[in-house]
């Protein structure tokens, strides 16, 4: 065989050796962008079918299902009587501590969900939940919809809040409820690649309205007569009335033989 022929042999395959070699690069990039294609940016909006006297309400079959899916948390185990106490912060209004006391006083823990400008404007405040053995969550730093952010927008979100939390106070946070309750299956995967449990709520009610507070009586009926078994209760620490009756809502979920627990100890 003469040096010429070797030469286009070796030639043919090197050429061989460098398309096989863009195939692999092309299918690998393929698969990545088909699997990242795959995952819906559908915005979910949260919401609950309440049943009072006691019945575990309609979280939706299917959003429970994704919640579940990427390790989040709604509704805990039916079997037992757990209650978990949560609380949105936007902005501080005044009744938090209040809200502190009562939790302190009556020797249960809960969790409270904040955002970057609660951090800044109520540094004193958080230090006092991390001391007093609360969990503060993630509300983001904009509370923006998730949904209509970037990939690296949502990130940036989440973990900046994160960064900033965890330099002030050494305090590294782990939950995460998406801002007005709205996701998608793309935006609980950031989250869970994050490193965080999305937590929702299978209890809520219209207490957020600064200048429309309901009644005290009406929302102590409203929060105990929709008591359930594994029930994650949504309340907004910006509100007076729940300041108010904090304390007495507390004593009667436990005479109602329900134990409030922390996220920490949740059992799905």
């Amino acid at each position: 065989m003469n040096k010429k022929i070797k030469a286009i042999i070796s030639l043919i395959i090197i050429l061989i050796i460098v398309l096989i070699i863009i195939f692999a690069r092309t299918d690998r990039y393929q698969s990545i962008s088909t699997n990242a294609e795959v995952l819906s940016n559908k915005k979910i909006e949260w919401g609950i079918q309440r049943k009072n006297n006691h019945e575990r309400p309609d979280l939706g079959t299917k959003n429970l299902e994704l919640i579940s899916e990427y390790n989040g948390i709604a509704l805990g185990n039916s079997e037992k009587k757990y209650i978990y106490l949560t609380f949105d912060l936007g902005y501080e209004a005044g009744y938090t501590e209040k809200i502190l006391d009562a939790l302190k006083e009556n020797n249960v823990q809960g969790t409270f969900f904040i955002t970057a400008h609660y951090a800044n404007s109520a540094s004193d405040i958080v230090q006092r939940m991390i001391n007093e053995g609360h969990i503060v969550g993630n509300h983001t730093v904009n509370h923006k919809s998730m949904p209509s952010l970037t990939d690296d927008e949502v990130k940036d979100e989440v973990m900046k809040l994160h960064q900033t939390i965890y330099g002030k106070y050494g305090y590294e946070m782990k939950y995460l409820r998406p801002p007005k309750g709205e996701f998608s299956e793309r935006t609980l995967n950031i989250c869970k690649n994050l490193g965080y449990k999305t937590v929702m709520w299978s209890f809520a009610y219209v207490d957020w309205v600064e200048d429309k507070q309901p009644g005290k009586e009406e929302a102590i009926d409203k929060i105990i007569s929709n008591l359930h078994n594994g029930e994650v209760m949504l309340l907004h620490a910006t509100s007076k009335t729940n300041s108010e009756i904090m304390s007495n809502v507390i004593k009667k979920i436990k005479e109602e033989g329900y134990e409030i627990r922390s996220l920490e100890d949740f059992e799905g």
